[in-house]
């Protein structure tokens, strides 16, 4: 007796393992395809971390670094992934956070694999030459952004993108409230979105699909009237987007998180 126990032990605890599920991208980021299935590995979330300390210059609190280290401490102590593993996707196209300016901030947005997991909007001073708005001119620096800017930065940070109805409805949402006008736009980007998400429907090939930049791209120029991006602004877009999503998720640095990243911007900016 003494002697099976030991084994029938040791036959639990591999049964236990066995029905243990490693935490994937899918469970904590809102990312398809291949990339959602795979669990997150200790390496992974160090190159994360190393990525937003040359960035920010230190770990964002919340952010997808400290999302992934805690996940990756989870499977590591659950033994589904060693202390050394890394996702082939992470290893083989990497993790990034990367800058891009716009009018008034800069948009830094983080990807794994190629999909993006994290966007983060930071003011900074307008310089002269650069469109934007400005409350009480020049000297006041305080920079608000417009629903048309909000959609600009879209098509630079995720303009490779294919248009989906959630896309869709979430640009024509942010042409309402920019304009006041609940008629969409003849020519304008949410008819033209619309029109690529119903093309992409019916397309098979990711490269042959009308994409986020290409309807995106000079959308304040497209707008026949623009306004500052509000709290009321973002909640109707993003309500847009989830309601139009199967999966009831907004795309990271898609449409309405772009929205929202810059009504919390301007609220921020409040005199």
């Amino acid at each position: 007796m003494s002697q099976k126990q030991p084994q029938r032990d040791q036959e639990e605890q591999q049964q236990q393992g066995q029905d243990v599920k490693p935490v994937r991208y899918g469970d904590v980021f809102p990312v398809a395809g291949e990339l959602a299935s795979k669990p997150i590995a200790p390496r992974d979330a160090a190159m994360m971390q190393t990525a937003e300390n040359a960035v920010f210059g230190q770990t964002q609190k919340g952010g997808p670094a400290a999302t992934m280290q805690s996940a990756a401490t989870v499977n590591e102590r659950a033994g589904v992934v060693s202390h050394a593993a890394a996702s082939d996707l992470a290893a083989q196209q990497g993790v990034t956070v990367t800058e891009t300016s716009v009018p008034g901030a800069v948009v830094i947005t983080e990807s794994i694999g190629g999909q993006v997991v994290g966007q983060t909007i930071q003011s900074r001073p307008l310089v002269q030459g650069e469109q934007g708005s400005l409350i009480q001119g020049w000297n006041s620096a305080t920079v608000k952004v417009t629903i048309g800017e909000a959609l600009e930065a879209v098509a630079l940070t995720a303009g490779d993108k294919p248009v989906e109805q959630s896309d869709a409805s979430a640009i024509q949402a942010a042409e309402v409230r920019a304009t006041g006008n609940n008629v969409v736009v003849p020519g304008g980007v949410a008819s033209a979105a619309q029109a690529a998400a119903s093309m992409n429907a019916q397309t098979i090939r990711d490269e042959e699909k009308v994409k986020l930049g290409d309807v995106l791209t000079n959308a304040t120029m497209k707008l026949p009237a623009d306004k500052e991006a509000t709290r009321h602004d973002a909640e109707g877009v993003v309500s847009a987007e989830l309601r139009n999503n199967p999966n009831v998720a907004t795309r990271p640095g898609g449409v309405a998180a772009s929205v929202a990243a810059a009504a919390r911007l301007n609220e921020g900016n409040n005199p």
